[in-house]
């Protein structure tokens, strides 16, 4: 029989140290030989990628101690290696240097001097490389290009393209011929306006360069090559992520339909389709009723569903004629590097570096919903209810809620397992994701509802979601904290100084002053804010106007800050001014700052503090006693 004990105080078996080991995440799988590779991150070990891969049957991880498989390009990084001429070629986070490790075992070495970032690479016809390349050299005047890399230790590499802004994606044709590309120029963002580029590859450097798809307002992405040379791409010229394809010279959707194939480039290297040895594509199309994986038809457009025990799936690769590899996630376990047999529709398990562990009863499940927001329009979001079969709460009382705004702000909510909502769930809070406008999944109208109104349209999609559950029951509009990290920041912010809605906020690594975040971040972001909020300086009246910072008069509810010393894109600047502010106010303020950590936390022990620190943190604020043994976070003027 179930305990009767008030929510939020239910005993969970969430842990957050167990919270850090599911924090194990798996990202960037590349194929060569039909021979599986890919990065695991490792909390206990400061956070640090290494490289894995399988041989025989066996597990094995190639990154020795001391190197950690991760770049700086745009600051988000992704793609960090490659695999050619016999050997990994990788960015070692420390020096951002690029470093060839044979794969038949050895040190890595060095072969790229100081001053560079390299990302994004492929083979190149003939041996080397050829990537992505951010030159930093002065700082002033960072250089994004394509470049061709030999492999010589000392060489920078040569240029093959740097006639825009930003450059993603080189992938070379299977004849070694030809070279596709995507570019973009300040001030769009690559899901604002980007480029498809093509020229053919010789001796000396690229010859007959040409914009093949995308524009003003087009966002393409992911060009791949297909075995007899046809290219394809995703591109939204029809308003959503649809795959499309080289017709004869003529640009032509595979199939047009409201769906989205891929979500926003923050990070390099995305694969969320592959190219079949016979022809058809394995895509996964994000619908409303959820992601669906196919192999489609380019030319009837007809598609054949595969039925995998999954509802998310990326980093999709060709292994071989009939194999394909990807991650893949569900509801209620943790994510897994898959096998694929298209041809049988089977899978098998190749890692799963954690497994969730947890009883079904313990294991909330997303629940889509769709509600009313300002001005007429709908929003979306995904709930969660409280779920542990081991309690029940009184029968007058109604669950705390937990809203969470998710960053980019074109990110989007997602319905697969997360140890981290569990953490909550298990002990009797509500946890609503908000997929507000601006967020990707609902092609491009909703992604532009947020043009110009970041601050203003995101905070009443918050604020709604809110309503919404309290008018219908299902949670108590008393206790309503709101939680997110960046961009997510800026909304709990904003949330907490333009309304009264919220009991208490947990801001990780969020935005205070628009103006000096215009001043001080990377240049990838530099420009973003001119679609966001508008051009700097010409609207600063608009900049003072949405910066949390100068509306603190009505500021009232307790805030707790997390913020990493290191972060390149939020400063911690941003952290200390409205920590001081509402310190200044009287207002009930707490705020760590975790040396060695950037724009998200990495290391174990930051995990854990943090994770312990905001549920004392609610507990206080929100008047339950907590069951797990945590040592009580000081708040100031509580």
């Amino acid at each position: 029989m179930a305990q009767i004990r008030g929510y939020g105080a239910w005993a969970s078996p969430v842990t957050a140290v167990r919270l850090t080991e599911g924090a194990v995440a798996l990202g960037d799988v590349r194929v060569e030989g039909a021979r599986l590779y890919w990065l695991e991150s490792r909390p206990a070990e400061g956070g640090r990628l290494v490289l894995m891969t399988e041989a025989d049957g066996q597990i094995q991880q190639l990154t020795p101690d001391g190197f950690n498989v991760r770049t700086r390009v745009h600051e988000y990084g992704g793609a960090p290696f490659a695999i050619a001429d016999g050997a990994v070629w990788f960015s070692n986070f420390k020096d951002q240097l690029l470093y060839r490790q044979p794969l038949g075992g050895g040190t890595p070495e060095p072969v790229t001097p100081d001053g560079f970032r390299y990302a994004d690479a492929a083979p190149a016809p003939g041996g080397g490389l050829v990537a992505v390349r951010e030159d930093h050299r002065d700082p002033d005047a960072i250089r994004n290009e394509v470049v061709r890399l030999s492999g010589r230790p000392g060489e920078a590499g040569d240029v093959l393209f740097g006639g825009s802004d930003f450059v993603a994606a080189p992938r070379v044709s299977p004849d070694g011929a030809r070279l596709a590309w995507i570019a973009w120029d300040f001030p769009a963002m690559p899901w604002d306006s980007t480029r498809l580029m093509v020229g053919r590859l010789t001796g000396g450097g690229l010859e007959d360069v040409r914009v093949v798809a995308g524009g003003a307002r087009i966002s393409v992405a992911q060009p791949q090559w297909r075995d007899d040379g046809r290219l394809f791409w995703i591109s939204d010229e029809g308003g959503w992520w649809n795959l499309w394809g080289d017709a004869g010279g003529a640009p032509a959707p595979v199939r047009a339909e409201a769906a989205e194939y891929a979500g926003p480039a923050w990070s390099l290297g995305g694969s969320s389709y592959a190219l079949l040895a016979d022809g058809r594509i394995l895509a996964a199309p994000a619908r409303d009723g959820g992601e669906t994986l196919e192999a489609i038809d380019p030319a009837s457009g007809d598609a054949e569903r595969l039925a995998l025990p999954f509802q998310t799936f990326g980093q999709i690769r060709r292994l071989d004629r009939t194999r394909v590899a990807a991650l893949a996630w569900s509801a209620t376990e943790t994510p897994a590097l898959i096998e694929i047999d298209v041809a049988r529709g089977s899978h098998r398990v190749v890692r799963r570096p954690t497994e969730a562990g947890l009883d079904p009863g313990c294991i909330a499940t997303p629940e889509a919903i769709s509600f009313p927001s300002a001005g007429g329009r709908s929003a979306h979001a995904l709930f969660y209810a409280p779920k542990n079969d081991a309690f029940a709460a009184p029968a007058d009382e109604k669950p705390p809620l937990i809203v969470q705004a998710h960053g980019g702000p074109t990110a989007s909510a997602s319905g697969t397992f997360s140890i981290a909502k569990q953490y909550w769930t298990s002990r009797g809070f509500a946890v609503v994701d908000v997929d507000y406008g601006g967020s990707t999944g609902y092609g491009r109208a909703y992604r532009e509802l947020l043009d110009g109104q970041w601050g203003v349209v995101d905070v009443e999609d918050v604020i709604a979601a809110v309503r919404h559950l309290a008018g219908t029951g299902r949670v108590d509009p008393a206790r309503v904290a709101i939680r997110g990290g960046s961009a997510g920041g800026f909304t709990v912010l904003m949330a907490l100084a333009r309304s009264d809605v919220f009991a208490a906020g947990t801001d990780l690594f969020g935005v205070a002053d628009l103006e000096a975040l215009a001043r001080d971040t990377h240049k990838f972001e530099s420009r973003y804010l001119d679609g966001l909020i508008g051009p700097w300086p010409a609207a600063k009246a608009v900049y003072d106007a949405r910066s949390p910072i100068n509306h603190l008069a009505a500021f009232t509810s307790p805030l707790l800050i997390l913020q990493g010393a290191d972060d390149p894109i939020v400063p911690k600047n941003q952290a200390e001014m409205i920590h001081q502010a509402l310190r200044a106010k009287g207002v009930p303020v707490a705020m760590i700052v975790f040396d060695g950590e950037g724009h998200g936390f990495r290391k174990a022990e930051t995990l854990i503090r943090a994770q312990e620190a905001e549920l004392s943190f609610y507990a206080q604020v929100l008047g339950f006693t907590p069951a797990d043994e945590i040592t009580p976070l000081e708040i100031e003027n509580l």
